[in-house]
């Protein structure tokens, strides 16, 4: 199973990065971070990718649960979501599956949470 899930899209990288954002407050999520990978590595070491962003996606009732469920799960969240054009210039829609995400902490109490995220995070994703 891959750790992530996917869309092509054919809207502009602009376009697409609002349309995610809202598609996912549809779905419960707010973006609390923002990482601009083809301005920070322009910055830091002068190379150019092709534009990409991640986005980090937090639904507050899911991330109390995890939070009270297992002290250090602050280490996997917030669930990130990258928009990024390919090589070919289309755009790709890309989502953390939060239940491979999961796995190797080993706590059964947050799969069910984590299905539910996952259920959420692929809706906002297909909705695009």
């Amino acid at each position: 199973m891959s750790y992530y899930i996917s869309k092509k899209v054919e809207y502009s990288y602009d376009e697409t990065v609002e349309k995610i954002k809202e598609s996912l407050k549809e779905q419960g999520f707010g973006v609390v971070t923002e990482i601009d990978m083809k301005a920070i590595l322009k910055n830091k070491i002068d190379k150019d990718i092709p534009p990409y962003i991640i986005l980090g996606a937090c639904s507050p009732g899911y991330a109390y649960h995890a939070v009270q469920t297992e002290n250090n799960i602050g280490l996997m969240l917030p669930c990130n979501v990258v928009v990024r054009e390919d090589k070919d210039g289309k755009i790709d829609v890309s989502a953390i599956d939060p239940l491979e995400a999961m796995k190797p902490v080993n706590n059964e109490n947050l799969e069910e949470m984590a299905g539910e995220v996952r259920d959420k995070l692929e809706m906002a994703v297909k909705n695009l």
